[in-house]
């Protein structure tokens, strides 16, 4: 063997040498892009449980805010309409059956009235239309029209006979 070395050797063992060197680089570049690609998954699994976690907890603070923004004034606008409607209700029948049992005693009343009007036409009929006053402490007879041509007293236009105090 010669201690010299051509020219084509040495391309040979360069070439050899940068073949041997870039696997290496190879090699040490996809171990670490396998580290890098795992701490890359690590870190997204810690962050997706982060935002599942911030998620959740954004949930029940929604549900929160529903139930104490919507819910209970819900709740107790539903109570207020439901105790003004009953109560409307409840007053409107009240005031139904007042009016409706003042209208019967309207009622009886008129019929009472017209009664005592009949009977007041049949008194009148039978007393020719006489009647007895009290004025001022004094007691008159008024009777019908025309029946004196000059009276003493007239009460209402009508002749009167004054009846003693005695």
């Amino acid at each position: 063997m010669s201690t010299t070395s051509s020219r084509n050797d040495l391309i040979a063992r360069v070439r050899s040498r940068m073949a041997a060197d870039r696997q290496r680089i190879e090699e040490i570049a996809a171990s670490e892009l396998r580290l890098l690609g795992a701490n890359l998954r690590a870190v997204v699994n810690d962050e997706l449980r982060t935002i599942e976690g911030d998620t959740g907890a954004a949930v029940a603070r929604t549900r929160a805010v529903l139930l104490n923004a919507w819910l209970r004034p819900l709740v107790v606008g539903l109570s207020l309409f439901l105790g003004f409607s009953g109560g409307s209700w409840g007053l409107t029948h009240w005031l139904s059956a007042t009016i409706q049992s003042r209208i019967e005693v309207l009622a009886t009343l008129h019929v009472r009235i017209e009664q005592g009007r009949e009977t007041l036409a049949e008194i009148e009929d039978v007393t020719w239309g006489v009647t007895l006053r009290e004025i001022d402490g004094e007691r008159f007879v008024v009777l019908p029209d025309g029946t004196l041509d000059d009276p003493p007293w007239t009460v209402g236009e009508r002749p009167a006979l004054k009846l003693s105090s005695e």
